[in-house]
This record gives C-alpha cells, sequence and structure tokens, in this order.
C-alpha cells in the first residue's frame, strides 16, 4: 500500500480537512466549530460532536480572557503542559497547576480530602475573579470549584470542565453547568487532559481569525 506524502505542516490541515468531511454537513457557529473539531482531532472520538456542551457565548468569552491575559489554573500537570505556551505568552497569559505543591499536599491530607480540591482553591486564592479555570481529570476539583462559586468566593471568567472516569464525573459535569458561569463541558465519562488542553488551544489558535 503506498501512502500518501504530506509535508509535516499539511498534516493538521489534511486532518481537519477529514474530520470535517467526516461529520457529514454537521457545523456549528464559530469559534464553537473549532473547538469540537480540535478535541475529535486530538482523540479521535466523533462523539465528542454530540457531548461538548458551551453555555452562551463561552467561547467567545474564553478568547476574550486570554486575549487580556488571564491566568489558567489546570487540576493536572498533564493539562498544563499540553497547553501552548507560546501562544499563551503572546497574550501576557500563564497556566499553573498547584497539585504538587507542598502546602496543597499537606493541607489535603489533614483534611481527608483530594489535593484537587485544595490546589483549586489555592487557585482561586492566587487569582481571584477572571482566571479560567481547566479540569481534565478529577471531578472533586469541579465540586470545589462549584461550592466556591456558591458561596462567592471566586468568579472564574470561564471552567473547562472535562474530567474523565466513572465516579462523580456525570454529576460533577451536571453540577458546573448550574453554578451560573460561562461553562465548555464534556458530558458524560469522557474527557481528560488531554481534552481539556485541546479546548485551550483552539482558543489560543482562534484569536486574531476572523470568522
Amino acid at each position: 500500500m503506498k501512502l500518501d506524502v504530506v509535508r509535516p505542516h499539511e498534516i493538521e490541515e489534511k486532518s481537519m480537512a477529514i474530520i470535517t468531511a467526516e461529520l457529514g454537513g454537521r457545523t456549528w457557529p464559530e469559534p464553537e466549530f473549532s473547538v469540537v473539531k480540535r478535541c475529535i482531532h486530538t482523540s479521535a472520538d466523533f462523539d465528542y460532536a454530540d457531548n461538548l456542551a458551551f453555555s452562551e457565548g463561552a467561547v467567545g468569552i474564553g478568547m476574550e480572557a486570554l486575549r487580556n491575559g488571564a491566568p489558567i489554573v489546570t487540576d493536572t500537570k498533564m493539562a498544563a503542559s499540553g497547553i501552548n505556551r507560546n501562544h499563551l505568552g503572546k497574550h501576557g497569559g500563564s497556566v499553573h497547576c498547584f497539585i504538587s505543591d507542598e502546602d496543597v499536599v499537606r493541607e489535603a491530607k489533614a483534611r481527608g480530602c483530594t489535593r484537587s480540591t485544595v490546589a483549586m482553591e489555592k487557585g482561586a486564592r492566587e487569582f481571584g475573579d477572571g482566571a479560567i479555570f481547566v479540569v481534565g481529570n478529577a471531578p472533586t476539583a469541579l465540586f470545589s470549584l462549584c461550592d466556591m462559586i456558591k458561596a462567592g468566593k471566586v468568579r472564574p471568567a470561564l471552567v473547562v470542565g472535562v474530567p474523565v472516569g466513572f465516579v462523580n464525573v456525570v454529576e460533577s459535569k451536571e453540577r458546573i453547568m448550574e453554578a451560573g458561569v460561562p461553562y465548555i463541558v464534556a458530558r458524560g465519562r469522557k474527557g481528560g487532559s488531554n481534552i481539556a488542553a485541546a479546548i485551550c488551544n483552539a482558543m489560543l489558535y482562534s484569536l486574531g481569525r476572523e470568522w
């Protein structure tokens, strides 16, 4: 079988064209469509065409926050490492993950809760309102955000809620969609740190485009 020769810079372009074709005419308004395609591109899973949920104007709100240098707080180092720091840095932004900080580990152990819970609390203290909170692994991180939002302790610019798994995952996503803040959520069990990073990168890559 002879393979087509594809130059490195053409691989992503060709992949996106294949995704668009295999969606069979299904489309979304931009910039939401770019997020959907980026998630499918990252995972090769077309279920994201059905399970991604956006609050009204969420992607545009996230892009505007990034354009203005909003910090990103993630629940995992994997999600943080997957976000394109060069694009983020062009707008004065930065990405932070507190999951392994000594004070977070110590407090989580003392309280008998997850490090993700305490890491989100630290993120809220460090950056306050206007940050983008990105959760790709731990539903407890979303629950923590919900509690802080309800208590008036933080008002995120955007919450990306795509934890993956079986225990409290669906419930945490449903709750963040009822918290009254802009959100991008992958409903159901699917998600992950790679999807969390893909959503952030889709917004970053879309900055400056004319739709």
